[in-house]
C-alpha cells in the first residue's frame, strides 16, 4: 500500500485502502466527503474526509450540505469497499432503536466508480439477521455470483462470516444502487451507486457545477422485521411505515424532526444534478422542489431525451437523474416526497421534506411548500411516464429487438390461500400466472451450474393456465393459487417480448418489476386488457425508454423486449417489499452460449455455504 500525497493538509479517517493521490480542490458533502483528484489513480474506500473553512463548518453542523463535483482521471481501476455490517441505535420520530447499518451510517455510503472499472466489495456480517447485497441495475456479465438476491445467485452471509463481491462495471454510467436483498433489511440496508462515464467522455447533456444524491426512503417506528414477522403470523399485510424519508430523514412536518431534515446548498445561477433513488419498501412516490423546475436526463442508469417537468414519479428501484437550475429569488424551498396510489389501499401517505437553500440564506426564513400531484393522480403518472424516452443517440443507441423469439404473458393477481393459524384461516398471496412462487433452501444458480436436482422446475408457463377478463369487476372468489418454485427456461441470445398485466384478482393495483442481469426497453403499455391482435401495432420500437425497473399500471398492460445475452439465473420480481414476500417472482434460466466467453463464470471460492 503507497501513502497517499496530499496539496492541503485535512483529517481523513477510515481509509481502507490508499493509493497514490493529490487532490486540488474540494467537493464535499455530508457524512463522505469526496475531493477531486488530480492524478492517475483514486482512493477508495474513503469514510470520510473533512476540510472545512470555518463557515462550511457551521453550515455542516446545521445539516447543510454543500456543493459536490465528483470527477475521477483514470480509465480503468480497481475500487476496494468496507462494508460492516452492524447493528447501530439511530434517533428518528422522538425515539431511538437499532437498526441494521452498513459501516453505522444510515443511508449507508456510496460507491464511486468510472465506466470500466473493476469493484470489490468485502462484506462482513456483525448483525443478528443473515445478509445478503444486491447492486440494483448493475448487469453483472456472466456473473451472478455478485449479484446478491438471497437463495436466488448465493446463500446468504451469515453472521460472523465475509463475502467479497467481485464485479466490472462495463458499458453502464450514471445513478444506480445497493441494498440488502434478504428479508425487509433494505429498509435501512441501502446506498447510492455513482458510476461517472470515462474519462474524456463528457454527459450528453449541460455539464453540472455540482451535484446531490437524494434517496427516497422510509421509516417504521417498530422493529421492521417484526412487523413482517406479525404480518405474516396473522396472513395480512404488515403495518404501513410511519414516515417517508430523504437520505434517510423525515423532516421538520414530523415531530422530533427538526434536526433530522436533509438540506442542500446552492447558489444562484448555477445547475446541479440531482441523483434521485427511490429506495422505499412499498411506496411509489412523487418528488418535486418548490418553485423550480427540473429536467429529466437520465433513468436507470440510461440518458433519456431531455424533458422538463415540475415533479417525477419514481417507483421502488427506480433512480431518475434531473437537472436543477437555480434559478429563483435567493430563499429556502422544501423539496417534499409523497405517495402516489390510485386504488382506496391503505398506504403512507404523509410527505417526508429536505430543505434547498441558496446560499447566503439565513436559516431562520421558512421554506415555501411545492404543489406535488394529488395521491391518486393517475393522469400525471401516466402523462409523465409517455414521456420517457432514450436518447437513442449515435453514442448511445437504442437497441431494441426488432424480432422476437420468445413471447410471454405474465399475468400479476393477489389471491388469498388456506393458512390454518391465520385470520379469518387464509393468508394473501401473490402470483404470475397464477404461481406463488417458493424460495429454495439453496441458491437456484449453484443448483443450476451444479446440476443440482430437486431444487426448481423449468416449466413456468409462458402465458395463465385461464384466460379471463383481466380488469373487469374485481374478482374475490377461487382466489388461491398454485406454489411452486418454477423457473423459465431461456435460449441463449434469444430475444424476449414480456408482456405484464395487472389484474382485477382482489383488486388492480400498480406494480414496478425488476428485472436482475438486464437493462429492458418498454416498448408498450395500456390501459385495459392487452390485445395482442392490436396492441403491437402501437409499439414504440425507435426510441423507447430502457430500464431495469418498470411500472406496470393499475388495470393496464406494460410490454418489454430484451436479448438474452447473459447467461445465468436471473431474478425477476415486484419491487413492492410486501408482495415480493407473498411470491410476486420468478426467474429466469438463460441458457450458456456456445463461445467461450459465453457461459457463466465459475463460482468464487469464498460465495458463503447454505
Amino acid at each position: 500500500m503507497r501513502k497517499a500525497t496530499w496539496m492541503m493538509t485535512e483529517r481523513l479517517i477510515g481509509i481502507k485502502v490508499g493509493l497514490a493521490i493529490s487532490r486540488d480542490w474540494k467537493m464535499g458533502s455530508g457524512d463522505f466527503e469526496i475531493w477531486r483528484w488530480s492524478q492517475s489513480e483514486v482512493i477508495v474506500g474513503v469514510d470520510f474526509v473533512e476540510r472545512f473553512t470555518g463557515e462550511e463548518r457551521n453550515k455542516k453542523r446545521e445539516g447543510i450540505h454543500p456543493i459536490r463535483f465528483i470527477s475521477f482521471s483514470v480509465e480503468a481501476a480497481i475500487k476496494r469497499y468496507q462494508f460492516d455490517v452492524q447493528v447501530q441505535n439511530i434517533s428518528r420520530l422522538c425515539h431511538a432503536k437499532p437498526i441494521v447499518t452498513v459501516n453505522g451510517k444510515f443511508p449507508g455510503p456510496t460507491i464511486y466508480v468510472q465506466e470500466g472499472d473493476r469493484v470489490l466489495v468485502n462484506v462482513t456480517n456483525h448483525a443478528q439477521y443473515n445478509m445478503s447485497i444486491h447492486w440494483h441495475g448493475l448487469k453483472q456479465y456472466r456473473n451472478g455470483w455478485a449479484d446478491g438476491p438471497a437463495y436466488i445467485t448465493q446463500c446468504p452471509i451469515q453472521r460472523g462470516n465475509s463475502y467479497t463481491y467481485d464485479f466490472n462495471v462495463t458499458g453502464q454510467r450514471g445513478t444506480l444502487w445497493w441494498h440488502a436483498h434478504i428479508l425487509w433489511l433494505r429498509a435501512t440496508v441501502y446506498g447510492a451507486i455513482v458510476i461517472l462515464p470515462k474519462q474524456g467522455t463528457p454527459y450528453p447533456f449541460p455539464q453540472p457545477n455540482g451535484e446531490f444524491e437524494i434517496l427516497l426512503g422510509e421509516w417504521w417506528n417498530n422493529d421492521v422485521e417484526a412487523v413482517v414477522n406479525q404480518g405474516s403470523r396473522m396472513g395480512v399485510p404488515p403495518n404501513m411505515s410511519d414516515a417517508h424519508t430523504i437520505n434517510g430523514k423525515p423532516g421538520p412536518l414530523f415531530p422530533c424532526s427538526e434536526k433530522h431534515t436533509f438540506a442542500m446548498e446552492v447558489e444562484a445561477g448555477k445547475t446541479y444534478l440531482l441523483r434521485i433513488i427511490n429506495a422505499a419498501l412499498n411506496d411509489e412516490l412523487f418528488f418535486a422542489i418548490a418553485g423550480h423546475n427540473m429536467t429529466v436526463v437520465e433513468v436507470d442508469a440510461v440518458y433519456t431525451k431531455p424533458f422538463t417537468t415540475q415533479a417525477i414519479l419514481i417507483a421502488p428501484g427506480q433512480t431518475t437523474n434531473v437537472l436543477l437550475q437555480a434559478n429563483q429569488a435567493p430563499n429556502r424551498y422544501f423539496m417534499a416526497s409523497r405517495s402516489f396510489m390510485d386504488v382506496p389501499i391503505p398506504v403512507d401517505n404523509k410527505t417526508a421534506t429536505g430543505i434547498l437553500q441558496y446560499r447566503g440564506i439565513p436559516n431562520t426564513i421558512l421554506p415555501i411548500l411545492p404543489q406535488l400531484p394529488a395521491s391518486n393522480d393517475t393522469s400525471f403518472a401516466l402523462s409523465y411516464n409517455k414521456k420517457l424516452k432514450s436518447l437513442n443517440s449515435p453514442q448511445y443507441p437504442a437497441n431494441v429487438p426488432l424480432e422476437v423469439d420468445r413471447k410471454l404473458f405474465y399475468t400479476i393477481g393477489l389471491g388469498q390461500n388456506d393458512c390454518p393459524t391465520c385470520l379469518n384461516g387464509t393468508q394473501l398471496v401473490a402470483s404470475l400466472n397464477n404461481i406463488s412462487f417458493v424460495m429454495p433452501q439453496i441458491g437456484l444458480l449453484q443448483s443450476h451450474y451444479f446440476n443440482i436436482s430437486g431444487v426448481f422446475r423449468t416449466d413456468f408457463p409462458d402465458r395463465p393456465p385461464t384466460p379471463f377478463n383481466y380488469t373487469g369487476a374485481p374478482l374475490t372468489a377461487n382466489l388461491r393459487t398454485a406454489v411452486g418454485t418454477r423457473l423459465s427456461k431461456i435460449a441463449f441470445n434469444s430475444t424476449v417480448e414480456l408482456v405484464l398485466q395487472d389484474t382485477n384478482l382482489l383488486t388492480v393495483e400498480s406494480h414496478p418489476f425488476h428485472l436482475h442481469g438486464y437493462n429492458f426497453f418498454v416498448v408498450g403499455t395500456g390501459i385495459g386488457n392487452f390485445n395482442p391482435a392490436k396492441d403491437p401495432a402501437k409499439y414504440n420500437l425507435v426510441d423507447p425508454v430502457e430500464r431495469n425497473t418498470v411500472g406496470v399500471p393499475t388495470g393496464g398492460w406494460t410490454a418489454i423486449r430484451f436479448r438474452a445475452d447473459n447467461p445465468g439465473v436471473w431474478f425477476m420480481h415486484c419491487h413492492l417489499e410486501v408482495h415480493t414476500g407473498w411470491g410476486l417472482k420468478t426467474a429466469f434460466v438463460v441458457e450458456d452460449g456456445p463461445g467461450k466467453d459465453q457461459s457463466i463464470l465459475p463460482p468464487p471460492k469464498d460465495l458463503p455455504p447454505c
